[in-house]
């Protein structure tokens, strides 16, 4: 029932996603994307920076 009254309708499955991650933006357009978490350069905090530059990467690339 729902289906049919579209509920869902263009979400895309991050796992569908080439590379696990589909970059849609699930926040309201007038919603600016807080920063709540920046990772130093210390131990397994550097290689989180790395993912986080790289999916930063990937959303851009997807927004077009």
């Amino acid at each position: 029932m729902m289906k049919d009254q579209g509920y869902g309708a263009g979400y895309a499955y991050d796992h569908d996603a080439e590379d696990g991650f589909s970059g849609q933006n699930y926040f309201p357009d007038t919603m600016s994307r807080a920063r709540i978490y920046a990772p130093g350069e210390r131990g397994y905090e550097r290689e989180l920076k790395k993912r986080l530059e790289w999916v930063e990467g990937l959303r851009a690339k997807r927004k077009g």
